[in-house]
C-alpha cells in the first residue's frame, strides 16, 4: 500500500502535543517535568515513546554531532534542519529550538526573524541564553505570539567572556544578581527557564520565587524539571562527563530502557542526587 494509500488513523487516536501551558500546570501539579536535546527523527521517537515531555533542539549539536569546541558555529539553517527532523520524529513532547549565537542578540526584530524561522520549521518555542538585559526582546516576541524560555546562569554561547563552563551565581551577589535576571525575563512573558550550573540552594530559590516552571541542568533536584544532552544522558560522550551527567544506559540493554529509566528518575526525584549537584 502506497503512502497516498494508507488509511488515515482516527483523530480520538492521535497523541496530542503537549503545550506550553501544559507544562504549566505540570509545574502547578507538582509534576517533574522531564527534558532532553534531540537533533534527529530517530532519537525524537524513541524519547517520546519513554514519556520525555519536552525536546530541545540545542545549539549543543555543534559540541555533540558537529565535533566543535563550542556552540558558536551553529548557524540558523542547521537549527532548522534539525528542528524539522526532530518534529517529523514526536508525536507528544512539546518541541524548542535554540536560537543560536548571533541571531537574537542584536535587536528584538533580528530576534524575531530568527524565531518565526523556528516556529515555522515546528518548534513551539525558542529558547535564547542572556540575563535581564534580553527582556525587552522577550517582551517584543512574547507580544508577537512567540513563546519563549530563558537560559541563565552558566551560559555556552558566552564561553568566551566566562572564561569556561564554571558554575555560576556562587556568591551571595552573583546569586542576586540571577534572580534579578530571572524576575526580568518572566515579568517580560517568558514562561520557562534553563538553570544552568548554579548552587542547589540558588536553583530551589529560583523555583520558589519564578512564578513559572525552571528546568534545571546542573541546578539540584529541586527544580521543576530537569535537562541533559541526550549522548551524557546515554554514556555518549568523550572525555570526562560533567558533574551533573548520569549515564542512564548503564546496566540497561536499551536506548529506550534508558530513556525511560530517565525520564522515571526525574518524575521521582532520584534524579539528580547529591553527587550531581553543586
Amino acid at each position: 500500500m502506497s503512502a497516498q494509500q494508507a488509511p488515515r488513523p482516527d483523530a480520538a487516536a492521535r497523541v496530542s502535543r503537549l503545550t506550553v501551558p501544559a507544562l504549566a500546570k505540570l509545574a502547578a501539579d507538582g509534576v517533574r517535568i522531564a527534558m532532553l536535546t534531540a537533533y534527529d527523527a530517530s532519537f525524537a521517537a524513541l524519547c517520546d515513546r519513554a514519556g520525555v515531555d519536552v525536546l530541545l533542539v540545542g545549539d549543543s549539536l555543534g559540541m555533540v554531532v558537529q565535533g566543535q569546541l563550542s556552540t558558536l558555529s551553529v548557524s540558523l539553517a542547521e537549527t532548522l534542519y534539525h528542528t524539522r527532523c526532530v518534529v517529523a520524529g514526536c508525536a507528544r513532547a512539546l518541541v524548542i529550538a535554540d536560537l543560536p549565537f548571533g541571531t537574537y542578540q542584536a535587536s528584538p526584530c533580528a530576534a524575531y526573524d530568527a524565531a518565526a524561522a523556528a516556529l515555522k520549521a515546528g518548534a513551539q518555542m525558542v529558547k535564547i541564553e542572556g540575563g535581564a538585559w534580553l527582556a525587552p526582546t522577550v517582551a517584543f516576541l512574547t507580544t508577537r505570539g512567540i513563546p519563549v524560555c530563558g537560559h541563565i546562569g552558566l551560559q555556552p554561547q558566552s564561553v568566551n567572556a566566562l572564561g569556561g563552563y564554571r558554575v555560576q551565581g556562587k556568591t551571595p551577589d552573583a546569586a542576586e544578581a540571577l534572580q534579578g535576571d530571572a524576575r526580568a525575563l518572566v515579568e517580560a512573558g517568558a514562561a520557562l527557564l534553563v538553570a544552568e550550573c548554579v548552587p542547589r540552594s540558588l536553583g530551589a530559590a529560583l523555583t520558589a520565587a519564578s512564578g513559572v516552571p525552571v528546568i534545571g541542568i546542573g541546578a539540584g533536584p529541586d527544580c521543576s524539571g530537569q535537562v541533559l544532552v541526550i549522548y551524557d544522558a546515554l554514556g555518549i560522550q568523550p572525555g570526562r562527563p560533567a558533574r551533573f551527567v548520569r549515564n542512564f544506559l548503564s546496566g540497561r540493554d536499551s536506548v529506550e530502557a534508558a530513556l525511560a529509566a530517565y525520564v522515571a528518575a526525574v518524575k521521582d526525584g532520584t534524579f539528580p542526587a547529591a553527587e550531581h549537584c553543586f
